[in-house]
């Protein structure tokens, strides 16, 4: 049997989760390799890259496409349980599950058009583009939808996962001494405004305070910059960020601007970006090295 693609992967994968139990991605991808009868070849063949198998990637590709659609959700790093929805799916009995199966879910609708819209800015975009060009605009695309993807893994996660997150990005960051003296400082002080704070430096020479708000639609606007300017000087503090999943209001940045404290705003798509650039909640799956000639080493003078 040749290697199913990933559409025909769908059902089988959300009838391996009907059990309603915590499954990982890698425990999946087994299963269906099982169920599918693949030879040994076939779960080894690689995409063109070298770096994933095609099975895996195509199994990774239908947990992706069914999470979008809510019938799979994540409950932690690489690994899923099936959802309600997905259950009402399955007593509904289909002979397949696909695209256009899952296109009466809105989540999923949502999904499609964002990244409809995303390929027709590309194609556009790539249409007097040297190839150069053309690479640099699809690598931007690829990180913008795992940007998005982060955010909303995020925002299924608790307020106390929120908080660790933002110590771990700080630290990779290079904040704090050790990362047991910045973990211990988040979450100390809930008071007038203050998450919790870290050392701006292994020494610890200044503090920065810390304001997280892991908030989905709530632009965060001046009053709440103004509470937590107020709770920096109640602490004699000079220093602050103040970290959302959401965005700010012009007024709030007006405002950071013109106060003598120093407080950077990171709103949802900043903070998803330095996730990437800093490896935190990701991993590499594929690199590319762009070439061309040296002309130095042809040089015969």
């Amino acid at each position: 049997m040749s290697i199913p693609d990933f559409q025909s992967i769908m059902l089988p994968l959300l009838n391996f989760s009907k059990d309603q139990k915590e499954h990982s991605l890698r425990e999946s991808i087994e299963a269906l390799a099982n169920e599918f009868k693949l030879t040994d070849q076939e779960r080894k063949k690689l995409l063109p890259t070298g770096q994933q198998a095609i099975f895996d990637n195509r199994v990774a590709w239908a947990r992706t496409y069914m999470k979008k659609a809510g019938l799979l959700n994540s409950t932690r790093r690489a690994y899923f349980m099936i959802t309600e929805q997905g259950l009402d799916v399955l007593r509904q009995k289909p002979k397949e599950i696909d695209a256009h199966f899952l296109k009466q879910f809105p989540k999923f609708i949502e999904f499609q058009k964002k990244r409809d819209k995303n390929e027709e800015q590309i194609e556009q975009d790539t249409n007097n583009q040297t190839p150069n060009e053309a690479i640099e605009i699809a690598y931007q695309k690829i990180r913008q939808d795992l940007a998005n993807e982060l955010l909303q893994t995020i925002k299924d996660r608790s307020p106390k996962f929120f908080e660790k997150l933002v110590i771990d990005l700080l630290i990779k960051m290079g904040y704090g001494g050790t990362k047991k003296d910045a973990g211990e400082a988040i979450g100390k002080s809930r008071d007038g405004g203050i998450d919790g704070f870290i050392k701006e430096d292994r020494l610890g020479l200044d503090v920065v305070y810390i304001q997280a708000k892991c908030w989905d639609n709530t632009t965060v606007s001046r009053p709440e910059i103004q509470k937590f300017a107020g709770a920096l000087q109640g602490h004699r503090a000079r220093k602050g960020i103040f970290i959302t999943t959401s965005t700010f209001t012009k007024d709030a940045h007006d405002y950071v601007s013109r106060i003598d404290s120093k407080i950077v705003l990171i709103d949802g798509n900043q903070l998803a970006q330095l996730m990437i650039d800093f490896n935190i909640g990701v991993n590499v799956i594929a690199s590319y090295e762009l070439k061309k000639a040296d002309s130095d080493y042809f040089n015969e003078d």
